[in-house]
């Protein structure tokens, strides 16, 4: 049994003739520049593409494993040397009993599944070729044709306040909107943890998955997490996912939450802290409009009673991006260097670290690792960063 990085929220942007995937997604977030980013520079083992049903990127696929790029794994996954990927869909529901917007996620064990869904799909939305388009159906409905075709469901980011199942406040208990048993995981998203999660009694009975949702390149595997497996395989992660035949999560890395860009309750129009939640309007521009933070929010929502969880550890992380004064070029120097980002986060001595870059990147790499620095509050979709040290 071995150990693997593991990011299941990855866009596509853009596909190989530059259609767009995700309109908000780097030109440069294309299929083949992801497989090789996230080996190559990540030092990930398995991926999620989540936006596999567009014709396009199937096409794309195809041709891969047209040529042996790409190899079918017969306990499903498609093979890229050294790294997994799932294909898998992003959808958004919307339905009378929800009153969403709410974000999912559909994974898929090969491409001819992936190909009968996405034909499928195209029956219920309006536009198949782009990535988190609303479906047409209830949630249920899409649960149910999900696990007909051997799939995989988890709630995305459930907690931001915009487009998921928790957020806007009008669902309170996710039976309201799906079926809890065909629900295989549910997603946490940037602003909260394991800890904040627990608090909604409902939770507890699912694993916590940990993705980066990446829009770009350099986001992806600001989350995820380390799975236990015989095989990076979909078998291997449908079963981690539930705890059979010894395979796990056994960590999950994410943002600190104060730095996700919704943690804080802000104004609306100038994202100052709200504080006390007494306060009707902000005490800087007098706007009486706020936009309320997971960490408000999730207190609302807590069912569950004090006591710790039978739960791997959620181990607080700075991506790199985050550290101040590592910019490109330093970034660059340091994968040179040591491989990958895994290496870099996880691995690197700080003596072998202060030979490739100035003393004091070294140190907050070091920091970094050992949960050690300062934080500033994001929200408002604003990401929060690291303070001065």
């Amino acid at each position: 049994m071995n150990l693997y990085y593991v990011d299941l929220h990855i866009h596509i942007g853009r596909t190989m003739t530059g259609k767009a995937v995700k309109i908000t997604g780097a030109k440069t977030l294309t299929f083949s520049n992801i497989t090789s980013h996230a080996r190559d520079k990540k030092g990930l083992h398995m991926i999620g593409i989540i936006d596999c049903h567009s014709p396009e990127v199937i096409e794309e696929m195809s041709l891969l494993l047209q040529s042996g790029d790409l190899v079918e794994h017969e306990d499903g996954g498609l093979l890229y040397g050294g790294l997994t990927i799932i294909p898998g869909s992003e959808l958004e529901i919307y339905d009378e009993s929800c009153k969403g917007p709410i974000h999912v996620l559909c994974y898929f064990s090969n491409l001819e599944v992936m190909k009968d869904f996405s034909k499928w799909l195209a029956k219920h939305l309006k536009n198949i070729n782009l990535s988190s388009q609303r479906v047409y159906i209830s949630g249920r409905e899409l649960q149910k044709k999900v696990k007909k075709l051997g799939g995989l469901f988890i709630p995305a980011h459930v907690f931001t306040p915009f487009k998921s199942l928790y957020g806007k406040g009008v669902v309170a208990s996710l039976s309201e909107v799906l079926e809890p048993e065909l629900i295989d995981g549910i997603e946490l998203g940037l602003s909260s943890n394991t800890e904040m999660a627990d608090q909604l009694e409902e939770l507890q009975s699912y694993n916590y998955v940990t993705n980066s949702d990446a829009h770009s390149l350099a986001k992806i595997a600001r989350e995820y997490q380390i799975i236990q497996m015989n095989n990076p395989t979909f078998k291997g992660l449908k079963e981690a996912l539930h705890n059979q035949n010894g395979q796990q999560i056994v960590a999950n890395y994410g943002l600190d939450p104060v730095l996700g860009k919704y943690h804080e309750t802000v104004c609306a129009r100038c994202f100052t802290p709200k504080g006390s939640k007494e306060i009707t309007s902000c005490k800087n521009c007098e706007h009486s409009k706020f936009i309320k933070g997971v960490a408000e929010r999730i207190l609302e929502l807590k069912t569950a009673k004090e006591g710790k969880h039978n739960r791997p550890p959620y181990i607080h992380q700075v991506p790199l991006e985050f550290i101040p004064g590592l910019g490109k070029k330093l970034l660059e120097r340091l994968l040179n260097h040591f491989g990958t980002e895994m290496a870099i986060l996880h691995e690197v001595q700080v003596e072998a670290l202060k030979e490739v870059v100035p003393v004091k990147v070294a140190n907050l790499i070091i920091a970094a690792r050992n949960g050690e620095l300062s934080l500033q509050a994001g929200g408002g979709g604003n990401y929060g960063k690291v303070a001065d040290q």
